[in-house]
């Protein structure tokens, strides 16, 4: 649930406030993730704190089963921690129900996958539009917007062509105009080259790096130094702790 604070009159409110400028657009403060095996407790994440800037460009690395994915998935709000305070863009999102992680998960993340997640039958057009349908937008401006949103990421001549008819370049742009049409907080891409060949890759990161130079902020997941090491921060995590964190660029 909210957290409730008072407000200047001494009444109640949740504490959903707008980050103010300056604010960092995510804050992760002594994050757990434990999930209960048997008898035993597994410890995904430990002790994690970090803040996330408006505008930054950030790749979170680690090897297999070193707590990336949990990262990823509670920096997504498609899980909540065990412990800890997490906040994106003013909203406490650590302790929200499930119908409040989904509201703010469809509002300020945008998320780009590996598999591309496109629903094969429909055009680029309405897999652009389903975040858009979700929130209650009218058709005739959910669809000027789609069409914007894929333009933006240079695909406005492939707008009534469907995945299979596109190539794997393509279906990755189409997902990712569909993550950027509600203007969410955040990009969150989890290993967004990682079904793609190296030439493609390319592609896709300098469009990444076209986005960020446009003010969008993005979270990048990846066990792929050199896709890491396009970003602009690195925070590596080992065994459910961040083992570095460090600014490249």
């Amino acid at each position: 649930m909210y957290r409730f604070m008072d407000d200047e009159n001494g009444n109640g409110g949740p504490s959903s406030v707008p980050a103010k400028s300056g604010d960092p657009i995510i804050k992760m403060s002594n994050i757990w993730k434990t999930y209960q095996m048997g008898n035993e407790e597994l410890h995904a994440l430990r002790d994690v704190t970090f803040e996330v800037a408006k505008n930054e460009y950030v790749a979170i690395i680690g090897p297999s089963g070193s707590g990336k994915s949990t990262l990823m998935n509670l920096i997504g709000c498609l899980d909540s921690p065990s412990k800890g305070e997490y906040w994106i863009n003013g909203n406490l999102v650590s302790d929200m129900t499930d119908d409040e992680l989904a509201r703010i998960r469809n509002k300020e993340v945008g998320f780009v996958f590996q598999t591309f997640n496109l629903l094969a039958r429909a055009t680029a057009l309405h897999n652009v539009e389903l975040p858009l349908i979700y929130a209650g937008m009218r058709a005739g401006e959910r669809h000027d917007k789609a069409q914007a949103s894929l333009a933006a990421v240079e695909l406005g001549d492939r707008v009534m062509h469907r995945p299979n008819e596109l190539s794997g370049g393509q279906r990755q742009r189409v997902a990712i105009a569909r993550a950027l049409v509600n203007h969410p907080s955040i990009l969150l891409a989890d290993e967004p080259t990682g079904a793609l060949d190296s030439k493609t890759s390319i592609e896709i990161m300098h469009l990444f790096e076209k986005l960020h130079e446009e003010g969008n902020t993005i979270i990048l997941v990846t066990h792929e130094p050199d896709i890491a090491a396009r970003a602009h921060r690195v925070i590596t995590i080992r065994d459910g702790r961040i083992e570095s964190d460090e600014k490249i660029k």
